[in-house]
């Protein structure tokens, strides 16, 4: 009796990856899906509302939520977080202390970079990103073809439900004036938005698939402790 698996001919592997991901390509910013849709992708600068006084904190808060009232469109809210590497930065404490000549200001940076280490032996440095993505449904480029693309997004779909030229234009239409809109509201909020262009979002979507080691400090430490 032959046992099925050892009598399967052997097939070569020819899945990749990318047929893994929903994403079908970037194109002008826009990050196209295989179903038809699309979304816009901004990164958004922080705010360190701890630091602002009681009235600022009420201005933010209610800047925050006229934001969130004027939405009639979905957004989605991203907040990325990777190890920090601060050895770099470490070093950096190291060389600037050898040059110091005031006994003084020589004792408290020793006492500074003690603290810097003994904050990362009890808990872990975290660089932050804060990300916005505006969404265009397949639903948006017709019906019939966009029902069509839904069902089988779970499944292996190759191609677009639309040439990719015809998807990303219609994206557009719909997308630019709802970044406008963000963009405009976000300044009230005293924080900037930047829309991520096409090497920006390669690299945010291949970090996502592909973690890499802590992320290494390179300037001033930027109060991730």
């Amino acid at each position: 009796m032959a046992i099925p698996l050892l009598s399967t001919p052997d097939k070569a592997l020819v899945a990749t990856t990318q047929a893994l991901i929903p994403v079908a390509d970037i194109s002008d910013g826009i990050v196209v899906y295989k179903n038809g849709g699309a979304a816009l992708i901004m990164e958004s600068t922080s705010l360190n509302f701890g630091l602002l006084s009681e009235l600022e904190q009420q201005a933010v808060i209610a800047s925050y939520a006229g934001l969130l009232n004027s939405f009639n469109f979905p957004v989605q809210i991203m907040v990325r977080s990777q190890k920090k590497d601060i050895s770099i930065y470490m070093e950096f404490l190291q060389e600037a202390q050898s040059k110091i000549k005031n006994q003084l200001l020589y004792k408290l940076m020793t006492d500074y970079r003690t603290y810097i280490q003994d904050a990362i032996k009890k808990r872990n440095v975290l660089s932050k990103k804060f990300y916005i993505a505006v969404v265009f449904t397949p639903y948006e480029l017709g019906i019939a073809k966009s029902v069509v693309s839904t069902v089988s997004f779970g499944q292996k779909q190759r191609t677009l439900p639309y040439p990719k030229s015809y998807v990303t234009r219609k994206a557009k239409v719909s997308l630019y004036p709802k970044r406008d809109h963000l963009m405009r509201q976000a300044t009230r909020l005293g924080v900037r938005l930047k829309p991520l262009s096409d090497d920006e979002l390669l690299r945010l979507f291949y970090g996502i698939y592909n973690p890499e080691p802590p992320v290494k400090e390179e300037g001033g430490f930027g109060g991730g402790i």
